[in-house]
């Protein structure tokens, strides 16, 4: 069975290049996926469809909620956020938090899936922040909670920053529990308070992060009968990134994904996969670095 994948072509709400962020990649990352024949079986593709309001109010204020849908987010709010809330955008951060409940669901039931966007962690309640305009993981993982299809849900956040987002907004809910292990001289300066949280020096290279990831992973395997796992798998730590303060490769990009996936898997733990960060203007690089988490994703179906 090919590893199930959620993609819509409206996760790229085409930025012009050259733009702080680089919106290119999410079409870059498609490319690269295809050329791997990951589309090649319409069976595991999925396109999400716009969520209903009442699923982004259970972890966003309604006033904010009203302002995304509406594309009447207030300038200083825009500034936060780094762009501007117009209707691409704001169809775009919709249909990537869709996405993201999707490949839950789909994980659920069949083990492992993938969304090709997601991991917008730095959205607090009260707003978006850090190029992120809705927090796909923090309402994910309210929707299914709520419903029940979920009772124990863990969030591993291996993007560069913190993800003091998510953190805020589950930090009252006790069935999720939120690890973020990130360069702890790196955004956000005011950091958030995770359930666990990893803070590492500048320039942490592969052996010294994949031996501090494997430890932190048998702790977390051991604390709770998870129910599912969301891997924010951001390619950010890479030593290339434009904004990341750490020096993984390619290499230990890879083996981290399968530290992660792996140990889970290996327990019989559903696993949702969204992609993260990672910020170069080679948008072509970025897409061939995110599809590492597919490629390893792939191999644990």
């Amino acid at each position: 069975m090919p590893l199930q994948i959620v993609s819509h072509p409206d996760y790229d709400a085409g930025f012009v290049p050259g733009h702080r962020f680089p919106m290119g990649k999410y079409s870059m990352l498609v490319q690269a996926l295809a050329a791997r024949g990951m589309f090649d079986d319409s069976s595991s593709l999925h396109r999400p469809a716009l969520p209903p309001d009442r699923w982004l109010k259970l972890a966003h204020a309604t006033g904010y909620v009203d302002q995304v849908v509406s594309c009447t987010v207030p300038a200083p709010i825009e500034r936060d956020i780094g762009f501007a809330v117009g209707e691409r955008i704001s169809r775009r951060a919709r249909l990537a938090t869709a996405g993201t409940v999707l490949a839950a669901r789909i994980a659920l039931e069949q083990g492992i899936a993938c969304n090709a966007a997601g991991g917008s962690h730095h959205a607090r309640h009260a707003q978006g922040a850090g190029f992120c305009t809705l927090n796909d993981v923090a309402i994910a993982s309210l929707v299914l909670l709520g419903e029940g299809a979920a009772h124990n849900i863990l969030v591993i956040d291996l993007d560069v920053h913190q993800g003091d987002g998510t953190a805020e907004i589950l930090a009252k809910e006790p069935r999720a529990f939120t690890f973020s292990m990130h360069a702890e001289r790196n955004y956000p300066v005011r950091k958030a308070v995770s359930d666990r949280d990893v803070g590492l020096p500048d320039a942490t290279a592969d052996e010294a992060y994949l031996n501090r990831l494997e430890d932190e992973l048998s702790r977390l395997r051991r604390a709770r009968p998870w129910d599912l796992v969301f891997y924010n798998a951001g390619v950010d730590p890479h030593e290339a990134d434009r904004l990341g303060r750490l020096a993984l490769t390619d290499t230990g990009l890879r083996r981290r994904d399968e530290f992660v996936i792996g140990r889970f898997r290996e327990d019989g733990i559903p696993v949702c996969g969204v992609i993260g960060g990672g910020y170069s203007d080679d948008v072509a690089a970025l897409g061939e670095r995110h599809a590492i988490l597919f490629e390893v994703a792939a191999a644990y179906v």
